[in-house]
């Protein structure tokens, strides 16, 4: 596997590479980032290299994403360790434009999703998802590739993403992958690294939580109860919940009751650093 990676700015020269490899009659996919590259993103990479001849990775930390609070400033930047991480994993092309490039400007279009992005993150990031499916739209245009795969850790984000696509008459294939956890459980972020040494040692508890009230659902008994103990668990060990709910897997609906099939999801703060996560139910191994 290649350790080399050569890296564009420009949307032409993004173009100019795509066209080649197409010119050539192979297929593309692409795998977006906000860089600070971990283990999670590269296994996208290789799912990715399994579905298409050429693998598009880009790096690019979206201003419109961030609320006015939040960490942009201080997000993790690490261009040339990012890139050494994609290549060893199949990237062949590093997309990494400037903010310029991105938003030149007089740029002045917002793209909303309605309906799934009105709910769940939105309540304490009222911005976020415009500004994801804003620049997903312009990576997926910009590139043109056949495929382009999406963490399910951000489960609200991915069924916006194929939402978008759908209604946009983009023609990409939209695919899910799987969460990559630490052997304790904690889902890959590039988040994790602002958790203190005690917090990471309790952040696990969020996986624990929902997987248990997973089986709870799982084995017939109401949604509400089974979240109500998962509450309780995780405010105990000193998590500040967001939201902890059961939705419908395609809609993300609300559900109540008994359901043989749903995706709990959740967000808590583990002191300053809020963590997202979600299991569907039945629950996976």
């Amino acid at each position: 596997m290649t350790t080399e990676i050569e890296i564009v700015r420009t949307v032409a020269d993004l173009r100019a590479k795509v066209a080649a490899w197409r010119a050539n009659g192979e297929t593309v996919a692409m795998v977006p980032t906000m860089g600070a590259i971990h283990e999670g993103h590269m296994s996208l990479v290789r799912q990715a290299k399994g579905l298409a001849d050429r693998v598009v990775s880009s790096i690019f930390v979206n201003p419109l994403q961030f609320g006015p609070s939040e960490d942009f400033e201080a997000y993790p930047r690490g261009e040339a360790r990012d890139a050494e991480l994609l290549a060893s994993a199949g990237a062949e092309l590093l997309y990494a434009p400037n903010a310029r490039e991105m938003y030149p400007d007089g740029f002045s279009t917002t793209v909303h999703v309605a309906d799934l992005t009105e709910d769940l993150c939105r309540r304490e990031r009222p911005d976020h998802f415009d500004g994801v499916a804003t620049v997903v739209a312009k990576l997926l245009l910009q590139c043109g590739p056949d495929i382009a795969i999406f963490g399910e850790k951000d489960y609200q984000q991915l069924l916006i993403i194929k939402r978008l696509v759908r209604d946009l008459n983009i023609p990409v294939e939209i695919v899910g992958g799987a969460i990559v956890r630490e052997s304790d459980g904690l889902a890959l972020s590039s988040r994790n690294a602002y958790l203190s040494d005690a917090e990471r040692e309790t952040a696990p508890l969020l996986r624990a939580a929902i997987h248990q009230a997973a089986q709870q659902m799982a084995a017939g008994d109401a949604s509400e109860a089974a979240l109500k103990n998962a509450r309780a668990a995780l405010e105990a060990a000193g998590f500040r919940v967001d939201y902890l709910e059961a939705r419908d897997p395609q809609t993300l609906a609300p559900l109540s009751g008994a359901a043989s099939s749903a995706r709990i999801l959740v967000a808590a703060f583990l002191g300053q650093t809020r963590l997202i996560d979600n299991m569907s139910v039945p629950p996976q191994a």
